[in-house]
């Protein structure tokens, strides 16, 4: 299984914008804060690996 590192651009509603910072990449993916980990904010630094995220 293969593991991605994301940083948390911006926070919408229940939403968050995330930015991949193990690729070049400008691409944001949008995610519900449900499937996020309680705590997080702009800045934040998660890694997603086995489907679930976590704070790095």
């Amino acid at each position: 299984m293969e593991t991605w590192y994301y940083v948390v651009e911006s926070i919408d509603g229940d939403y968050a914008n995330l930015k991949r910072t193990d690729i070049e990449s400008e691409d944001l993916k949008l995610v519900a804060r449900a499937l996020l980990p309680e705590g997080i904010a702009e800045g934040t630094q998660l890694k997603y690996e086995f489907m679930q995220y976590s704070i790095v």
